[in-house]
């Protein structure tokens, strides 16, 4: 067989798993299309999710049914504020009949870590997962100790301005690929809620629901290797860096994107545009994840933010006065 022809098959077998993942998780949350479609495209980035929405959205729900379409390991971590980093990540434990200290593997071993409530834990908790995070290894008593691959971080939180919460700092914000908003469902779906559980729906009880793992590591590998070759021409990377250069220009801001804000940009687009059939890049795919790529990475200013305006606002305001490539 003709190995540019089995190449194809592999990814086009891989989008077809990976697409199925949106109709296995909707056997669990009602909508929330777009939060789905992001968690993929950071599975196929090697990038980590922020999920932030008032209590009672599917947060969490979301997460766990993603876990359960996976063939993939999986641990919840519920942050809360005496949560200590050792919780997460792991320690030495004396064993007393060999007389040694052997390490004992936090949660944050696994593939889907998912992080509940993440700002209900103080910042020095918090900080735990840095590392984890962007070295993808943990390290305890100065051995660094890798994480297993994939490994995703989907981390739920509640609006800042609800008590008992401590604000994410910028270093760990900027450590998140995207920053999704899982907004209340409209009155249609919400009715559709309410119905299933009237029908004897479980949260808790995923498999009886049907959800069955439609995807695997195989699938992951094979996508994220299509991924890696989808075309991006020099006019959608000019456009990608003129779009986070405005952010830092901008006058409702005071902290616009970093390089690395743009280099999430432009692999998020590149995975959108696989995932829609597609071998190279187009400006509708850069808009398309502008907004969840973008948002945490900026920081408005006071009068700004008094004035009603917001991240999303600013970036949409960029995104219709940056020229687009033709």
């Amino acid at each position: 067989m003709d190995p540019t022809t089995d190449n194809a098959a592999s990814s086009d077998g891989a989008r077809s798993s990976l697409e199925s993942l949106r109709t296995e998780i909707s056997k669990a949350v009602v909508g929330q299309d777009p939060a789905v479609t992001g968690l993929v495209v950071a599975l196929l980035c090697h990038g980590h999710v922020l999920l932030e929405g008032v209590p009672g959205v599917a947060k969490t729900l979301l997460v766990r049914a993603l876990a359960a379409s996976l063939e993939l390991d999986t641990k919840r971590v519920q942050f809360t504020p005496d949560l200590m980093p050792s919780d997460v990540t792991g320690s030495l434990v004396y064993d007393a009949r060999s007389t040694e200290f052997s390490f004992q593997p936090g949660p944050v071993f696994t593939n889907l870590l998912l992080a509940d409530e993440i700002n209900r834990t103080p910042p020095k908790t918090q900080s735990s997962l840095l590392e984890a995070m962007e070295e993808r290894q943990v390290t305890v008593d100065g051995t660094p100790r890798p994480l297993p691959e994939p490994f995703l971080v989907a981390a739920t939180q509640n609006p800042v301005e609800y008590e008992g919460t401590y604000p994410l700092p910028e270093a760990q914000l900027d450590r998140f690929l995207l920053k999704l908003t899982v907004p209340l469902p409209s009155r249609e779906d919400e009715i559709n809620v309410l119905k299933r559980h009237a029908e004897g729906f479980n949260p808790r009880d995923l498999r009886a629901a049907g959800v069955r793992p439609v995807a695997g590591p195989a699938d992951l590998e094979a996508a994220r290797a299509a991924v890696a070759k989808t075309t991006v021409s020099p006019e959608i990377t000019a456009y990608v860096v003129d779009i986070c250069r405005a952010t830092r220009e901008s006058p409702s801001l005071t902290l616009g994107v970093s390089p690395r804000g743009a280099t999430a940009l432009l692999s998020t687009a590149r995975a959108w545009a696989w995932l829609t059939g597609r071998d190279y890049v187009i400006p509708d795919d850069v808009k398309a994840l502008a907004l969840p790529a973008l948002r945490h990475r900026v920081q408005l200013r006071p009068e700004a933010e008094m004035e009603g305006v917001t991240a999303d606002s600013v970036i949409n305001a960029i995104l219709a006065h940056v020229p687009v490539p033709r």
